[in-house]
């Protein structure tokens, strides 16, 4: 190691993995704006957050664990552009207010909700400015 290898982790940090907790707000906050499934779940966090990322197994533990809480319901279509039909998942309307909630806590997270831009986050996070 060299200091200049400590330099460039925090000039161009590595991608941080989303835990359970995170996820479930992440995807509630999503599904706030319309149905959506897995691999776009993941997809839109990447474009969105680019210090972001979401393994398959806490995504799909999250999706799973707000399924038996009766907050989101499953269910199968066919998306244009894609092969086979693909789960969807849409919130219950009873739980659209703690839903909210709970993005708003994601959006805090990610430093949205005081009226940073993910990119200005990301650069107070890497040090750059402008």
């Amino acid at each position: 190691m060299k200091f200049e290898n400590i330099y460039q982790f925090f000039q161009d940090p590595p991608p941080v993995y989303l835990n359970k907790e995170l996820a479930v707000c992440y995807i509630l906050s999503v599904l706030l704006h319309g149905d959506s499934y897995g691999t776009e779940l993941i997809g839109q966090l990447e474009r969105e957050f680019p210090i972001y990322r979401l393994s398959d197994t806490v995504l799909y533990s999250a999706l799973k664990f707000l399924e038996d809480e009766g907050v989101i319901a499953g269910y199968w279509k066919k998306v244009e552009g894609r092969g086979r039909p693909r789960r969807m998942y849409q919130i219950f309307p009873e739980w659209r207010h703690q839903s909210q909630d709970l993005a708003r806590l994601w959006h805090e997270y990610t430093g949205q909700g005081n009226g940073l831009s993910q990119h200005r986050h990301r650069d107070l996070e890497t040090g750059q400015t402008g």
